[in-house]
């Protein structure tokens, strides 16, 4: 059974009279990846400055590895690897004598784990090539060697895939998937995309102005945007029990108005309506629908994007 890594409790932060983060609480599993979404200036990037220790708390709570006070916090942030905004490297060094340097910064010990960091994010044939001369995508490449270098059980990664060609989005994607199925770290990672994050994400939290408006699974996200049957019903608890016992669907949602979501049996709308009509339920509307990821997270935000 799978344990918690992280929990956030109640956490609020706030720049002078705006609030950043009002009342923010989550909670990352072992061995998940954990897609943080919303627009610029959601709070994203605070929430993961406050989780990695780059920006004092305010109000509210951290719990990382088990550890909530300071000193094990500090402690505990030694498992963590963070890519958040752009990480300081040196312009006239090359991608080797970078990670190098930090390297013998940070005491990892091993010479020779810059050269496998290298090759595992794709800069293996970069490595003699100066940082001033790197693309954006070679950029955010050894941005994650030097978050992925002393192999930590949790990355925190603020849109390392913001700005890069699809080739380059997809390379980033299996990588992280490579990094969490094999090795089991933990992944934190942000996007004002949701679609960028839909291949690999397990699980979704939802942020707008600082707010955490939704926090759901991989499996709840696909469901409630995948195909179902919208009936609009005079009494839907009526319809409810006629749902189960007589056609056996487990699978709905029930929601104001008189409406219902149902989300088996699609091939079979002509029978649940019958069957909803005959137990005397007024049925007002019957018909498919179908919700992409763009137009969900459209709707959940309240505008277009």
């Amino acid at each position: 059974m799978n344990d918690i890594l992280l929990h956030t409790e109640h956490v609020t932060k706030t720049y002078g009279k705006q609030k950043a983060l009002d009342d923010v609480s989550i909670t990352l599993q072992r061995g998940e990846i954990y897609g943080l979404v919303g627009n610029n200036g959601a709070g994203k990037t605070t929430l993961m400055r406050l989780i990695a220790g780059q920006s004092p708390m305010e109000s509210g709570e951290i719990q990382l590895f088990g550890g909530r006070t300071e000193a094990e916090l500090r402690k505990n942030r030694r498992r963590m690897g963070t890519l958040i905004e752009t990480p300081g490297f040196f312009s006239y060094l090359t991608a080797r004598e970078n990670l190098e340097y930090f390297r013998l910064q940070f005491g990892i010990p091993g010479k020779d784990i810059v050269e496998g960091t290298l090759e595992e994010v794709g800069l293996g044939d970069a490595g003699n090539k100066k940082y001033k001369n790197f693309s954006l995508g070679m950029k955010q490449r050894l941005g994650l060697a030097l978050a992925i270098m002393h192999s930590p059980e949790f990355l925190v990664l603020d849109e390392p895939i913001n700005g890069l060609d699809p080739e380059g989005i997809i390379e980033i994607r299996s990588l992280l998937q490579k990094i969490n199925s094999k090795k089991n770290v933990t992944i934190l990672i942000s996007s004002h995309i949701l679609p960028e994050l839909s291949s690999i994400a397990t699980r979704y939290g939802f942020l707008k102005n600082g707010v955490l408006l939704e926090e759901l699974s991989a499996q709840e996200l696909l469901r409630k945007c995948s195909v179902y049957v919208e009936l609009q019903v005079s009494d839907v608890k009526k319809a409810s029990v006629v749902l189960e016992t007589r056609l056996g669907i487990r699978n709905y949602q029930v929601y104001p108005d008189g409406y219902l979501h149902v989300f088996e049996k699609l091939d079979q709308v002509d029978q649940i309506c019958r069957e909803v009509v005959l137990a005397d339920i007024g049925l007002f509307s019957a018909h498919k629908q179908a919700m992409d990821l763009e137009s969900y997270y459209v709707n959940l935000m309240g505008g277009t994007q």
